[in-house]
């Protein structure tokens, strides 16, 4: 069966939408902090910015030159750190070399780190807080495997990948003594060996390593689950780090690239971002 992310995420930002239309007085606020000329960061953006327009999230870009300081860009995030109409900000990376991502991003306040990435918000997230904010993507795959009623209770998962955007927190998240969780993970990586036997034992695969086709079909048993984070481009073609069309048949569950996890981490930055609304006025 393929995993129909857009038709997911639209569910879940249509459920946004209604919460955020029963709020009186100010809406939730996301700001927005793009950094140079990147074109696929403009696209992503732009995204982001139309979701939560649709979904009454207010939400406005802070558009800063590729020549910007990391002191130029610290005093932003500081302005939106300390405006109180603004429930999370999002600085989208990559950044131009000149800045050392780690410190612009520890400098936003955790309580709006809406894209979980402050160490602050990792520690929560290590210890089962549910007061933090979780990275998007690891948190959109989880709801996938929810709203797919795919079970992870005893399962054994394999995370290729081990990034603090995606394999990491997945791997966190999947061992959580909670609903989409308590599955029994490993992570595998550029240094681990006899990854296919690790792939043919694996219940359910998550694939983040970035690596086009990389997971191929005598590498996983029949009635596997896949889910594909990768986004690669060979050619005009998006291809992710599974051969989808050899697997398609073989698994029990595969997402598509694209469609699959990509729309869920946009809807998981409306949830989070509405998620910073209420924690923050309560």
């Amino acid at each position: 069966m393929i995993i129909d992310g857009k038709a997911i995420a639209a569910q879940i930002e249509k459920e946004i939408k209604e919460k955020v239309a029963k709020i009186h007085g100010r809406k939730p606020c996301l700001g927005v902090i793009l950094v140079g000329n990147h074109a696929p960061s403009q696209i992503y953006v732009n995204r982001k910015t139309k979701a939560c327009e649709a979904a009454g999230i207010r939400s406005f870009t802070k558009n800063l030159s590729e020549a910007t300081t990391e002191q130029e860009l610290i005093n932003v995030i500081d302005v939106l750190n300390s405006d109180d109409a603004v429930d999370g900000i999002l600085l989208q990376l990559p950044l131009p070399k000149q800045i050392n991502a780690n410190a612009a991003l520890q400098r936003i306040a955790p309580e709006k780190d809406v894209d979980g990435l402050h160490p602050y918000n990792f520690g929560k997230l290590l210890m089962g807080e549910k007061d933090g904010f979780v990275p998007c993507t690891p948190l959109g795959i989880r709801e996938l495997l929810i709203r797919s009623n795919i079970e992870t209770t005893g399962r054994k998962v394999l995370v290729l990948g081990r990034s603090n955007l995606v394999g990491k927190p997945i791997a966190v998240l999947l061992m959580q003594n909670a609903i989409g969780g308590n599955a029994t993970v490993t992570v595998a990586h550029s240094k681990s060996q006899n990854i296919k036997e690790l792939c043919f034992n694996a219940d359910i695969i998550i694939a983040a390593m970035g690596q086009p086709k990389f997971i191929t079909q005598d590498m996983v048993k029949k009635g596997s689950i896949i889910i594909d984070v990768g986004i690669n481009k060979i050619g005009n073609t998006i291809v992710g780090d599974v051969d989808f069309d050899a697997l398609k048949e073989k698994c029990a569950f595969i997402t598509p690239v694209p469609g699959g996890v990509g729309p869920m981490t946009i809807a998981m930055l409306l949830s989070n971002t509405l998620k910073s609304y209420f924690q923050r006025i309560s």
